[in-house]
């Protein structure tokens, strides 16, 4: 009888500690990384480096000399750097390589992305204790260059890297969204460019650079071509557009709000916008810059870290010499509706490390990314585009002051509107905001601009209607795996979607379990009562 107590109460236990497991599923675990007490010399490390350029070669020339200035500081340390041409497809190739445990050691991301990547099991790094540490943490007494120190971390750009109050990511670079106008051409039509923009504004003046003259030439350009105002990035688009009406989007529990009727409001505006041929988008059209440089676009919006395509005289124009048109640029914050509280998207790249089965490995991964925040690297980088340093040290730096000071000295380093765009980051950082992040907020983003993407093209298709729209919705949901969350933001019971094989496996586990124990009470039962009949 005694080894039958044991035998059940062995299978309680196993039953009570496959449920445990099997309650992590949708869930994170943060695990602590421990980091050496002291970084080994005597070995080789092969670090890879994973990064988005396109065609700009002086943010290449940047990461190429970090990496030869840190592996001379780190002889045992080489660097491996991959570049890929958007963030989107460095996304994609870190999801694949997580199945296979060949993720890259250092990876230029986003939150939403981290945030990913997070279902698998001890694949990021948390950075919390390593930024404390004081031989290899900010400012370390071991570190062989001259990192910045916690104080010298911008407390609000470091926030931004951290997900359910643990940092998973330092901050690389920020930048925010700008509109760019050609202002000739807002003057021929009668008007003056304010400091801040309204929405207002942006739309009547539009629709009145989309008139055309009897020949089917438009009226502000003499031009055949003539999109007044282009949109890049879409999804931003409609995030700030909620933002600055107070209307609902995500909560930081993973709570979907986007499909709500504000947001059908603006998309039915923007539609009658698209219609007039007043409004477009980069997805539909082409980059904002190429037809704003070629006197065929009125107000577009970008990236400040697109400012050096922007203008007559921009370093690094898309288009020939022969379309150049000549005009006055100026740089304003986004379009908002309310002028007295303006409010903007903080965006840019932050990088995170992998973890590895090795710790000296990440201890090398750490240091590297580290050195990628020290002021050569921030200076270097900020200053190829309308990027702003991350850090305390680099903003307050002589070099960097010295650098602000000089826009207009020439239409490359110091090209007037690559600085413009900067100096409008840096006087309106206590305006950003960043959006909530979850597994799955990435998706959401995507939405926000699919939304408008979709009636953007529905319109030009003659495909618009209110049966559209009440279908749009919908279909958009469905798109990105999101028609499984109720319009109050609750999930349903598919929402988490199928369990994952070590789940399956636990819930196989749970259910051998509890048969064992059924079988052993009946077992037991009838021994006990032919134990009984025997003693009589």
């Amino acid at each position: 009888m005694r080894s039958a107590k044991k035998l059940l109460c062995l299978l309680l236990c196993a039953a009570a500690l496959a449920l445990t497991l099997s309650g992590c599923h949708g869930g994170r675990q943060t695990i602590a990384f421990d980091l050496p007490d002291t970084f080994d010399d005597s070995r080789e490390y092969e670090i890879t480096f994973w990064a988005k350029n396109d065609t700009n070669k002086q943010q290449t020339n940047v990461y190429e000399k970090a990496i030869a200035d840190f592996e001379k500081l780190y002889p045992n340390i080489h660097i491996t750097l991959r570049l890929y041409t958007d963030y989107g497809r460095i996304y994609n190739d870190v999801i694949t390589n997580l199945s296979t445990n060949t993720t890259p050691n250092v990876c230029i991301t986003y939150p939403d992305h981290i945030a990913t990547y997070l279902t698998g099991e001890d694949t990021v790094v948390p950075l919390d204790s390593l930024f404390e540490n004081k031989k290899y943490g900010f400012g370390g007494s071991e570190l062989r260059f001259d990192g910045p120190s916690r104080d010298e971390m911008i407390d609000k750009v470091l926030d931004e890297c951290a997900i359910s109050g643990t940092h998973y990511a330092i901050p690389y670079m920020r930048s925010t969204e700008a509109l760019y106008v050609n202002v000739d051409m807002l003057r021929s039509l009668g008007y003056e460019l304010p400091e801040i923009v309204t929405w207002n504004f942006i739309w009547e003046a539009a629709e009145k650079a989309a008139v055309k003259n009897p020949d089917g030439t438009y009226a502000v350009n003499g031009q055949k071509t003539m999109l007044p105002f282009i949109y890049k990035s879409t999804d931003n688009m409609m995030i700030q557009m909620l933002r600055q009406k107070g209307a609902d989007y995500s909560t930081a529990a993973g709570d979907v709000l986007l499909f709500n009727d504000e947001t059908r409001a603006l998309l039915e505006e923007i539609a009658g916008h698209v219609k007039t041929g007043s409004f477009s988008t980069f997805k539909i059209s082409s980059y904002p810059a190429n037809f704003l440089n070629a006197g065929q676009c009125l107000f577009a919006v970008d990236s400040t870290a697109g400012a050096s395509w922007m203008g007559t005289n921009a370093t690094h124009s898309d288009i020939s010499k022969d379309q150049l048109v000549d005009f006055e640029i100026a740089v304003r914050p986004i379009p908002q509706f309310d002028p007295d509280n303006p409010q903007m998207i903080s965006q840019g790249p932050s990088m995170c490390v992998f973890n590895k089965s090795d710790p000296q490995e990440v201890l090398a991964s750490w240091l590297f990314a580290q050195f990628m925040l020290t002021n050569d690297v921030q200076l270097g980088y900020a200053k190829t585009e309308g990027y702003v340093p991350v850090t305390k040290k680099a903003q307050e730096s002589e070099a960097y002051q010295d650098y602000l000071s000089r826009s207009g000295e020439d239409n490359d380093l110091y090209y007037s509107v690559k600085l413009d765009a900067t100096k409008l980051l840096l006087d309106n950082i206590d305006k950003t905001f960043v959006t909530p992040v979850f597994n799955g907020s990435a998706s959401v983003r995507d939405a926000a601009g699919q939304l408008i993407e979709n009636v953007s093209l529905a319109v030009l298709r003659k495909q618009y209607s209110k049966a559209y729209m009440d279908r749009l919705f919908g279909d958009v949901k469905s798109l990105y795996r999101l028609d499984q969350i109720q319009s109050d933001g609750t999930m349903t019971k598919q929402a988490l979607g199928p369990l994952p094989a070590m789940s399956k496996g636990l819930i196989a586990a749970i259910a051998a379990v509890w048969v064992g124990i059924g079988v052993y009470l009946i077992v037991d039962r009838i021994k006990q009562r032919k134990f009984k009949q025997n003693a009589y």
